[in-house]
């Protein structure tokens, strides 16, 4: 408790303060523009956090997450063009309602439904990341061998639809992460005679040039973009009795969120979906759900909205990414100089329990502007693409270039946006990649340790409890999207014969 107020009083001084208003401020806004993601928005901000202390840095990026994945649902209402992959299921309800003339009160049910969700899973990320933590201050080389191996398995559910393109953009990932000089050897490997690859590429230039430089070359592909907002927007707030109406559905869809994203790799996007399944599953009148009702809207909001605090769960007690924004927002606490991870509990208690108190008070604060300013978030959807793609782009090279002040990180930035580009019209995805990045140097180092202090002993991952827990949880995780389909298909040749 007496840590909560601490992290209360650090939050509440005007830099941190500003930090999360900004933060909230600027992921309403990406998440409002179709194209424009909660990683890109992270993975471009992480820059312009260099020369901020931890705990603002830290909190803009968590207060930018939450207030993406709400924002998603505007453009998700208002244009039937969801903002954010999360929000793709609050169009089938959200938008019918707009043409209904009640774009305002699915708005208002929208936000409502976010900040439920959202603060929810902050709660659960208070209660249950110290305790993960306290277990894994236990763990040796081999645990964090097989922790990393099972993180590692999440790729094959993230991003693609394909397991073989995840993992290998998974392997791409750990091949970077090898680039550089050797951590225990030190020995140069794959530096091609550059002086500037010995150190080995940062995934910031990576990050940035895999979400917002592909981003915007997607864009430049498509042209023009013009959108004009029809939709009268008024009585944002649903009644009590409507409200009401919907508790349940808010619940379950909590329980559902914050669930979905402790799993890692799952995130906002399977929640919403999984949310309005079962929204729809329970309700008294399921033929009303994609007509246009307000229960289709609260079930995937509160349950994208609910995954971003579980999402942080194992991103900070594990050092697991629990989503794609997680893995780049763990991206951003190595460079802040702190190991996400058990010691992280000890090492910057301050700060931990400040990022959580900043996640709290973002969900109240995009609460309170989207209730109040959802009308102005929407005239954000005129903006064309022609405007906005070379200011990103600009805040690219510029963001890449304050990362060591050398030219080479920007052409590393803008090659992974070329290549990003390529691999998004081969169904690769980006967050595999980052995955494998992130991950590859804890890999490598924790499983030679292991073998060096065991005398080259391969079993001793088996003869650990921990380190066999993870192992078995990584062949289920590998072998869980082939069950999956075939569970599929048998329920299709069932149903066929039927």
């Amino acid at each position: 408790m007496d840590q909560l107020m601490v992290g209360f009083m650090t939050i509440m001084e005007p830099m941190n303060f500003l930090s999360v208003f900004i933060g909230v401020l600027g992921g309403m806004i990406i998440g409002a523009m179709p194209g424009l993601t909660a990683p890109m928005g992270v993975a471009l901000l992480i820059p312009f956090t260099y020369g901020m202390a931890p705990v603002p840095a830290i909190t803009m990026l968590v207060s930018l997450y939450c207030g993406a994945t709400f924002g998603g649902s505007i453009a998700a209402i208002l244009v039937h063009a969801p903002g954010t992959p999360a929000a793709a299921a609050t169009t089938f309800d959200g938008y019918p309602l707009a043409q209904k003339g009640q774009a305002g009160k699915a708005l208002g049910m929208a936000c409502i439904s976010s900040g439920i969700g959202g603060l929810f899973s902050v709660f659960v990320l208070i209660l249950l990341a110290p305790v993960l933590a306290e277990i894994a201050i236990k763990f040796g080389p081999p645990e964090y061998f097989a922790l990393a191996i099972f993180g590692l398995s999440m790729i094959s559910s993230l991003g693609s639809k394909s397991v073989v393109k995840n993992l290998l953009g998974g392997t791409i990932g750990v091949f970077i992460a090898c680039v550089g000089m050797d951590g225990i050897s030190g020995f140069s490997r794959y530096d091609f005679g550059s002086t500037h690859l010995m150190d080995g590429i940062s995934f910031i230039p990576v990050m940035i040039g895999l979400f917002a430089a592909t981003e915007v070359f997607r864009q430049a592909e498509k042209g023009i973009r013009k959108v004009v907002i029809d939709r009268k927007i008024s009585g944002l707030l649903p009644t009590w009795k409507e409200i009401k109406s919907v508790k349940t559905t808010l619940i379950r869809s909590s329980l559902i969120g914050t669930f979905i994203g402790i799993l890692p790799a799952e995130g906002g996007t399977v929640a919403s979906f999984i949310g309005y399944n079962e929204a729809k599953r329970f309700s008294k009148n399921p033929e009303k759900f994609g007509t246009g009702c307000l229960e289709g809207v609260a079930a995937p909001e509160c349950a994208n909205n609910a995954a971003t605090g579980g999402a942080m769960i194992p991103t900070m007690a594990l050092g697991i990414p629990g989503s794609g924004t997680t893995a780049v927002i763990l991206g951003a606490l190595l460079v802040h100089g702190m190991r996400p991870g058990p010691l992280l509990f000890i090492q910057h208690v301050n700060v931990v329990y400040a990022v959580f108190i900043g996640m709290f008070l973002a969900n109240l604060m995009f609460l309170g502007l989207g209730l109040g300013g959802a009308k102005v978030f929407s005239q954000i959807l005129r903006v064309p693409n022609y405007v906005l793609s070379p200011i990103i782009l600009v805040l690219c090279v510029v963001g890449t270039y304050a990362l060591h002040n050398n030219m080479a990180d920007v052409w590393i930035m803008l090659i992974c946006g070329l290549v990003g580009y390529k691999m998004k019209e081969y169904g690769f995805a980006a967050a595999p990649i980052v995955l494998g990045l992130v991950l590859g140097e804890l890999i490598e180092i924790s499983l030679r340790r292991t073998l060096i202090v065991f005398d080259n002993n391969p079993f001793v991952f088996f003869t650990r409890p921990w380190s066999l827990a993870f192992i078995i949880l990584t062949i289920l995780g590998l072998c869980s999207p082939a069950i999956r389909s075939w569970l599929d298909n048998r329920g299709q040749k069932k149903a066929e014969t039927t």
